[in-house]
């Protein structure tokens, strides 16, 4: 068993990058349902940051959940250290990764070690290192869960209609906004296993990444715009989002769809206009999708794209680098 204490990563009041405190804290107890996990790496994530500039509340809460001193961090990788009682499946030495506790702020995976709940976790693939697992469960189960399978039926915050992934296939022309992001990047390559014919749109530093994952057409923002070049769209997939995303409607075909990852700005007239479909989804976190995806990882079928390390007492290093933008693939924090 480990020591009562251990390091974690802390925030004690709203700021940039430099309110991450190193603290010292007392090791986590796992509840009902839950295993104590020693973390070898956890994923830097949009949340992250939200929650570190002072969003407390998750979309469709009303009120906060976050008490202060708060651990962020929601994905991790690592090695069951204790099991509770009740669980089944899983014993001290197996190796995880997970998405925890999502959509909350309670995921705490900024730390050597969290209790994380027995569902939210799947068996890390053995073909990938700890790195590489805890930049998979966020990005990975959040193109999955808009491209493949909801696999939920919790409503979205975000809209009242149940989001309905597009069928991909051989005959499906996906276009792919921040291909060589988390999400865009895992997109890009679940559409690509789909059989589809995908178009990703990314400045131009990272087209030789995005032609190695299977890209068949790249567009770098920097020189045209899309909604120029293109047109006969079945899928638009915007991980960007904001006011321009309306932009990307015209290169879809009647009867086409958008899904903005996060909130856009549409009209209602002009999407009836142009007989297309605008559907967003929120991730949730979901331990037997997430085998899956790792199953694909093992196979090598699909790759995790690492950007950059921090160690975990780096952390304030790590949320600098995500702000500067333009990342390919995803930040981790080493922790053991």
């Amino acid at each position: 068993m480990p020591t009562h204490t251990m390091r974690a990563v802390r925030l004690h009041e709203h700021g940039g990058p430099d309110v991450l405190r190193y603290d010292e804290v007392p090791v986590p107890e796992p509840g009902p349902g839950e295993v104590l996990v020693r973390v070898h790496a956890a994923g830097v994530n949009p949340p992250d940051w939200y929650l570190r500039d002072g969003l407390t509340a998750m979309p469709g809460e009303s009120e906060s959940t976050v008490s202060l001193p708060v651990i962020p961090g929601t994905e991790m990788s690592g090695v069951v250290e204790a099991v509770a009682a009740d669980v089944d499946g899983l014993a001290v030495g197996d190796e995880v990764f997970g998405l925890l506790r999502f959509p909350s702020f309670n995921g705490s995976a900024y730390a050597e070690y969290v209790a994380a709940p027995a569902s939210d976790l799947a068996r890390k693939p053995a073909g990938i290192d700890h790195v590489h697992a805890a930049g998979a469960p966020m990005a990975g189960l959040t193109a999955w869960q808009f491209l493949i399978e909801v696999g939920h039926d919790h409503p979205s915050p975000f809209q009242e209609a149940r989001h309905r992934p597009t069928a991909l296939d051989a005959d499906t022309t996906v276009l792919i906004n921040g291909a060589a992001g988390g999400v865009g990047h895992f997109a890009l390559q679940l559409a690509k296993w789909r059989g589809a014919h995908v178009i990703a749109v990314a400045s131009g530093a990272h087209a030789p990444f995005l032609s190695e994952l299977g890209a068949d057409q790249f567009i770098d923002y920097t020189k045209s715009r899309p909604e120029e070049l293109v047109h006969d769209i079945d899928l638009v997939l915007d991980t960007v989002g904001g006011p321009d995303s309306k932009r990307f409607l015209r290169t879809l075909k009647r009867g086409g769809a958008q899904f903005p990852v996060l909130p856009g700005d549409f009209d209602e007239e002009e999407t009836v206009k142009l007989g297309v479909t605008v559907s967003s989804a929120q991730v949730r976190s979901n331990g037997a999708q997430l085998a899956e995806l790792g199953r694909l990882l093992d196979a090598g079928t699909i790759h995790v794209a690492i950007d950059s390390t921090f160690a975990l007492a780096d952390a304030r290093a790590a949320h600098e680098r995500a702000a500067r933008g333009h990342i390919q693939g995803k930040i981790v924090l080493t922790v053991a």
